[in-house]
């Protein structure tokens, strides 16, 4: 016998990816940066180093092994910022980036521009 839920996991999978995708994109968009440097890797990490107004060199930090675990914690306190949010949101794209990334794509948060 055939497992039914086999084919509806990677069908949620994808699901999930898609809305992602679309909420970097529309974050990418408020920040005035194109939408679909969200698809392209290493080039989005780029571009969110841009919004943030971090240095690009910072992206070479990003390859370090535990280092590139601060840089992220960095970055999403710098991204949430240059939207006119918090620390405690910052923190959440860091620990819960599914649930906060989708809040700051498709909720009323407009960038103000990076802090540095």
């Amino acid at each position: 016998m055939e497992n039914s839920g086999g084919m509806l996991q990677p069908l949620i999978m994808l699901g999930v990816m898609v809305f992602l995708i679309a909420s970097l994109w529309r974050m990418f968009d408020k920040a005035g940066k194109p939408g679909w440097a969200s698809i392209v890797p290493i080039y989005n990490a780029v571009v969110m180093l841009q919004i943030a107004g971090r240095p690009g060199w910072w992206l070479l930090l990003m390859f370090i092994p535990f280092v590139n675990i601060i840089i992220a914690f960095m970055l999403a306190l710098d991204i949430a910022k240059a939207f006119g949010k918090g620390t405690g949101f910052g923190m959440g794209l860091f620990f819960l980036g599914f649930i906060f990334y989708p809040v700051l794509g498709f909720g009323n948060a407009q960038y103000v521009g990076a802090t540095r």
